[in-house]
Formats: structure tokens, sequence, C-alpha cells
């Protein structure tokens, strides 16, 4: 984008009207700036705006598609406030999520910290009987309960794990209490970060969509990628996955499976540097691309 992106409506990619209207959109961007169980450094709340800022400023021609996604209608929604209450939150989230895939949109969740995830997985298995949770993570964020609230962001996959089988791709940091569970817990499967450094993660792909139901909700915390990509995450793992992995990762899910929403979350921007939210935005900006390309809801010129 130009030096003019600034004047741009503070909108997902800075789209205008019509393309950012409601009724217009495929997509339905829902920021939610909550980090209300953050138990390490605060920012996440800061996240969604950050994100959205970035989206202002890349360019809106895919050039691995070879598209402009943006054509199909992305609406920004009014922010969810709920700063003090992690319970108000959820169900501020799950209602409107409700209504978005009612409504036949593709909702994408913006964060904010994991903890929101709960309620949009909440909703699409209200709607999509056969879903399953694939976590993009560096963290299981399989805990029962963290800081006596079972609804912290340490605890969001065990009660996704309640509603949907959850598959795990990235992780490389659990407590003993979860790594436990993972050896008796059928429903879990976890790919976890050194064998994929030791095999590399496109070997894996088949073994990782295997796992998966053909409804797919789709969670990515972006602590999933190396420091080296994302610094700007509250609680940064060494070892992580890379933007070229991820991303052709993602080609694959989009064209074997049906992924009816997603979410990214625990994006935490670091003063004076844009690297982490703008990968952020583009990640965001690339996934919808490749779930319209797989569905044939846009062809290139």
């Amino acid at each position: 984008m130009t030096s003019e992106s600034s004047k741009l409506p503070f909108n997902f990619g800075g789209l205008e009207r019509p393309l950012s209207d409601y009724d217009n959109a495929r997509f339905v961007v829902l920021p939610v700036p909550f980090d209300g169980t953050v138990t390490w450094q605060p920012g996440a709340a800061r996240g969604p705006d950050a994100v959205i800022d970035a989206s202002r400023n890349m360019e809106t021609f895919d050039e691995l598609l070879g598209v402009e996604t943006c054509t199909l209608g992305i609406h920004t929604m009014e922010a969810v406030y709920e700063p003090d209450n992690v319970e108000d939150m959820l169900e501020e989230v799950h209602r409107i999520a409700r209504q978005v895939i009612d409504d036949k949109k593709f909702l994408v969740t913006v964060g904010g910290e994991h903890s929101l995830t709960l309620s949009p997985v909440r909703a699409a298995k209200e709607v999509f009987d056969d879903l399953c949770v694939l976590q993009l993570d560096a963290h299981a964020d399989l805990r029962d309960t963290y800081d006596d609230t079972p609804f912290s962001h340490a605890c969001v996959m065990r009660r996704c794990l309640e509603l949907a089988p959850v598959t795990q791709v990235g992780i490389r940091s659990l407590c003993a209490e979860e790594a436990q569970l993972l050896k008796t817990e059928p429903n879990v499967t976890t790919f976890l970060a050194h064998n994929i450094r030791a095999a590399g993660l496109r070997p894996l792909h088949d073994e990782i969509l295997s796992t998966l139901t053909d409804q797919v909700y789709l969670t990515i915390d972006v602590d999933v990628f190396d420091p080296a990509c994302v610094p700007g995450t509250g609680t940064p793992e060494p070892g992580g996955l890379l933007w070229d992995e991820v991303v052709t990762f993602l080609r694959a899910l989009t064209r074997e499976k049906h992924v009816v929403a997603f979410d990214v979350t625990e994006l935490m921007p670091i003063p004076n540097t844009v690297a982490s939210e703008f990968l952020t935005a583009k990640l965001i900006y690339r996934t919808l691309g490749l779930i319209a390309d797989a569905a044939g809801w846009i062809t290139p010129d």
C-alpha cells in the first residue's frame, strides 16, 4: 500500500464500502481485545487493533493465488469489549459467532488471548455436527483449571475437547498434567514441534490430515511460529514453525478439508516494530484466500 494507507477506513484490509458492508461480505472479522486471564505479559488486548492497522498496509493482491481475495468482501465487526470477566466475554462472542455462522458468513475471530476460542468452537459445533478442532500452537492449553478458572487461556483446549476432538500441531511446551492426559485421552492427537523439526512438516501433512474430520475449526496461536518470525507474543517458545511451512500446510488443509471458521490469537504488539502484526494480518488474509480458492469462490484473472 502507499503512504495513503493511514487514511483508509479502520477495517481489515482498509476496505471501503461496498466491500466492507456486512450484507455484501463473504468474510467477517470479529476483533476480541481480551487478555483478562493472561498470567505473564499482558498486551494481547492490543492485538486486534494492531492487526487491523497492519492489514491496511498490505497489498490486497495475493501473489501466491493470483487473486484479490478482498473482492469477495470482508466486513469488520465492532470489537467485543468485556475487559474484566472471561465468562461474559465468552457469552458475547458465542452470541455473535452463532449469528455470523447462521447468516452463512465465514467467521474469523482475532484476539486477544486464546481463551476466546471456546466460543466460536461452541457456535460452530452447534451448526456442524462432524466438527473437529485443529490447533496450531506452542502450548498444549489442556489444563483443567488455571488461576482458579476453567476458562483460562491455559485451559481452552481442554474445554474445546469437551465439544470435539482436537489435533495439535507445533506443541513444544506442556506441564506434567497435560503430558499425562495425552497418554490417556483418545480424542487428542498431538504433533510435537521437535518431531516436526526432525521429519519436516510437509512429510507429515497426510498423517495430520488423517486425524481430522471433514469439518474443521482452525485455531492459530501465533506463538506456533518461531520467535524469529513472531517475537510479539506473550509467551514465545524457541523451536517454532516458519512462515512457508505454515502456509504450505494450510494450503493442503484447505484443499482436503472444509474449514468452517478460524481464529488467530495471542499477538502482543511490541512498540516500534510491526513485523509480528504484519505477519499476522497477512496470515489471516492468506488463509481467507486459500479457503476461497479451495471452495472455488474466486478464480485468477
